[in-house]
């Protein structure tokens, strides 16, 4: 039996790449698993593969930005197995672009997918779990971009709200039995980031989600788990610094801060493409 065997499992954006991996990864484990795509014919496939290797699987399709489709989902993930009990939040798009070639219809494009999708998937999700007093497990997956980098901030600004969702839901939900976890996936798909050597596959990648909706992660919530090349982190909660105090802070007080107590500055960005501000002159 594997570690996800009885549990019915809703992978978004499952049609292709990363999310075709993480649903068959989470089939492989025993969990039956809604496949959903707004390509429904690559959904089918997907679902059709999971048939094929012996296990359950339906396909899902429409899309996530829709709140009622995203209800629909989980609807249809409970008809067919009876119950949602992991949701991997999945479905994205992504853009890159200089901040002065952004195209403003793109831009809404990724909130309404890579944020509300995530939103409307989630609170479906999270609404049938306790009003079933179901334990449950909610992956979001979400990208180093938000930490910066070159030409992804919107992109990146959808993620880091993802990040930022994962841990609120993860406190609001601490004493529901349901825990809320992100992935933050660095691998060979068809977004085209930079091409670094080494990449992970998504094949590689996948036993990250199925390890976050098994029982083997009882008492990881709110964490964001780093998978790139052959390494495997978390990442450190933002966190405010060590505050200075005074009893005024006019524009003098605040520049010898910065000078004198504040510095020196943290870099922006990661990996390749950190930059290390100079800080006041």
């Amino acid at each position: 039996m594997g570690c996800l065997s009885g549990r019915a499992v809703l992978v978004t954006g499952a049609g292709r790449g990363l999310g075709r991996a993480y649903a068959l990864h989470a089939a492989r484990s025993g969990a039956a698993v809604a496949v959903n795509d707004v390509d429904a014919a690559a959904a089918e496939r997907v679902a059709e593969r999971i048939r094929e290797l012996g296990g359950e699987g339906t396909a899902a399709p429409g899309s996530v930005a829709d709140p009622a489709a995203a209800a629909g989902l989980v609807d249809q993930c409970v008809a067919r197995f009876g119950a949602i009990d992991g949701l991997v939040n999945n479905a994205g798009l992504f853009h890159r672009a200089e901040p002065w070639r952004e195209d403003h219809a793109r831009i809404r494009a990724l909130v309404e997918v890579n944020v509300l999708g995530t939103v409307h998937c989630g609170l479906a999700a999270i609404t049938w779990m306790r009003e079933h007093r179901r334990s449950g497990s909610i992956v979001n997956v979400t990208s180093g971009t938000h930490l910066g980098h070159p030409a992804t901030a919107v992109y990146g600004a959808t993620k880091g709200a993802v990040a930022s969702l994962t841990y609120g839901w993860a406190l609001d939900l601490a004493d529901e039995g349901i825990r809320v976890n992100a992935l933050s996936p660095l691998a060979v798909t068809d977004m085209k980031l930079p091409p670094y050597d080494g990449h992970a596959t998504p094949e590689q990648v996948a036993a990250v989600a199925t390890f976050l909706l098994s029982d083997a992660a009882a008492g990881i919530t709110g964490q964001v788990v780093r998978r790139a090349r052959r390494g495997l982190g978390l990442l450190a909660h933002p966190a405010i610094g060590d505050m200075v105090e005074a009893d005024s802070w006019e524009l003098p007080d605040i520049d010898r801060a910065f000078r004198e107590t504040l510095g020196p500055l943290e870099p922006i960005g990661y990996g390749d493409h950190k930059v290390c501000p100079d800080g006041p002159r």
